[in-house]
């Protein structure tokens, strides 16, 4: 059930309120036609003004300036027509003209080193309009699949002359086998491809899966790719002071309610609620939210709710939307069962983006 406070409420010693009091995530069923998904596939508000140039390379680690380079002069390659038609440089490009040379380029890297800044740098550094490039996370391509059909997502990408896929992600077989053949049909089509992932192309899958097929389809996938290495620490925490100490229910709520846009619910009426909407449509679940604020923070019970929790800490994180909690600190959400299995890193990235925005938060309790 999620939180639910009236506005008669204020006379119990909460702060008076001009309206109905926050939104609750747990009332909204959005509904996402298949128009919108093609058209947000394009970096997230966070990184509408990220470029190369503000990228800011850990001196120590020469691999991240190595990498601006490179996508740069990726970047400037895919200039001119479609690969498919004329242009004076005719990258990946069909039929006659055979290439042996990789498709794409995979960023490889721990999470908070940068990866996302760097695939979006490279989008708004192609030399080409946005409805010639696509950028999406691997969960919201396979759900482009899903609403469009396999051969419409084909002929909707095929034109383009950039695909970038953020957090490559294989969760089980068929979304391997289906992500591995539309690569493979947008190759053919000329589309230039550019992905980030916590692991190598030929390592994925690995301690989650042990099917030989499922295997023999990463290593087809790799083969796409220049895997270019990304080191560093997690910038979010690089000189930064440690994530705020969840605050009291009451702190949280009494933000809630002084906080136009915010949204209240209770942490374990919310993790319900998410399995009852389906991951593609946890952005429009946030659609006008300025805060996520959560009661009753506690250790997530198990791993399907675990990984729904990570798809909508990666939307809010887009989005830029602070997340004030009471209860547990967010390491603590994640057993040791869970942060030592084969969904870690996902998990790590949700922990670290979740701290993220639970220090954007803090300002909103009045101190």
């Amino acid at each position: 059930m999620s939180t639910s406070l009236s506005p008669s409420a204020s006379a119990s010693g909460r702060p008076p309120i001009a309206d109905a009091g926050p939104q609750s995530l747990c009332a909204r069923e959005p509904r996402v036609p298949a128009e919108r998904l093609v058209a947000e596939m394009v970096p997230p508000p966070r990184f509408d003004s990220v470029r190369f140039d503000t990228y800011d390379p850990d001196p120590a680690q020469p691999s991240q300036s190595e990498a601006v380079t490179v996508l740069a002069d990726f970047a400037s390659g895919l200039g001119g027509a479609h690969a498919s038609g004329s242009g004076k440089r005719r990258w990946f490009a069909k039929k006659p003209v055979v290439s042996t040379a990789p498709r794409g380029v995979y960023l490889d890297g721990g999470y908070g080193v940068g990866k996302t800044h760097l695939l979006a740098s490279l989008w708004h550094a192609t030399p080409a309009e946005p409805a010639l490039k696509a950028f999406g996370t691997f969960v919201e391509l396979t759900n482009l699949v899903g609403a469009l059909g396999f051969q419409q997502t084909v002929q909707t990408l095929g034109g383009h002359r950039l695909l970038c896929i953020d957090e490559f992600e294989l969760d089980d077989p068929g979304d391997t086998v289906l992500v591995s053949s539309l690569l493979s049909r947008l190759v053919e089509q000329g589309v230039a491809l550019a992905a980030t992932s916590n692991t190598l192309p030929g390592k994925l899958g690995e301690g989650r899966f042990a099917a030989a097929d499922f295997l023999r389809e990463i290593q087809g996938l790799s083969a796409h790719f220049r895997p270019l290495r990304i080191d560093g620490q997690d910038y979010r925490h690089r000189g930064l002071p440690e994530a705020p100490a969840p605050f009291s229910d009451e702190q949280v709520t009494k933000a809630a309610y002084a906080t136009e846009g915010a949204s209240l619910d209770d942490f374990p009426g919310l993790l319900e609620h998410l399995a009852r909407v389906h991951p593609s449509r946890y952005g429009a679940l946030t659609d006008g939210i300025t805060a996520v604020c959560l009661t009753d923070v506690g250790p997530v019970p198990d791993q399907s709710t675990a990984l729904r929790l990570v798809v909508l800490a990666d939307r809010l994180y887009d989005r830029e939307v602070p997340v004030l909690a009471a209860g547990v600190p967010f390491d603590r959400l994640f057993s040791d069962e869970m942060l030592n299995g084969g969904y870690r890193k996902k998990y790590f990235r949700a922990i670290s983006r979740l701290t993220a925005l639970a220090r954007d938060a803090k300002p909103l309790v009045s101190q």
